[in-house]
């Protein structure tokens, strides 16, 4: 069973290992990362997010198209413009923030089957593909805040880690 990781969880803050299989387990376990970020109302959700250690995140832009994989992205060009926008994040439930972020961004990846792709992703899924890349590198969407932003939020944040018994040091949060 899948289940989401919580913000003082040490697998969120480490560096996600490439995909070298891409078999029916990979397939098996991007399925239910699709069905753990819908039952939860996410747009995204990456491979560490559910304790899985390597590069791969799932992600629903609302657009009516089908929930898709992106395995072993690597951003190959993005926008001088950059925009900000509200985040929140599966595994710091109940806390948003505003974000900024490139307003596109252009990604080389493979699918659930190791095919290659090149994309270029804009707007609302440029935000999200950004958010669940960093996910992959143990960059939490509060890393992105003001010092002072992240000074408000810090009780918010031990209070969840606390509930959810991860870690209660601020900084492995």
């Amino acid at each position: 069973m899948v289940r989401i990781r919580i913000i003082g969880d040490p697998i969120l803050r480490m560096k996600a290992k490439p995909v070298r299989i891409f078999d029916s387990s990979l397939r098996n376990l991007i399925r239910a990362m699709i069905d753990v970020m819908l039952q939860n109302d996410g747009v995204g959700l990456a491979a560490p997010q559910v304790g899985v250690g390597i590069r791969l995140f799932v992600f629903d832009d609302r657009s009516g198209a089908e929930p898709r994989a992106i395995v072993n992205p690597e951003m190959v060009e993005h926008s001088e413009d950059r925009v900000i926008g509200e985040e929140g994040c599966l595994s710091i439930p109940n806390v948003y923030a505003e974000v900024e972020r490139y307003r596109w961004v252009r990604l080389k990846y493979r699918n659930e089957w190791g095919e290659e792709k090149e994309e270029v992703f804009e707007d609302y899924v440029a935000r999200i593909v950004q958010h669940e890349f960093d996910h992959l590198d143990g960059v939490l969407f509060i890393d992105r805040l003001t010092e002072e932003e992240r000074r408000i939020l810090k009780p918010v944040l031990l209070e969840i880690s606390k509930q959810h018994r991860g870690v209660r040091s601020w900084n492995k949060i």
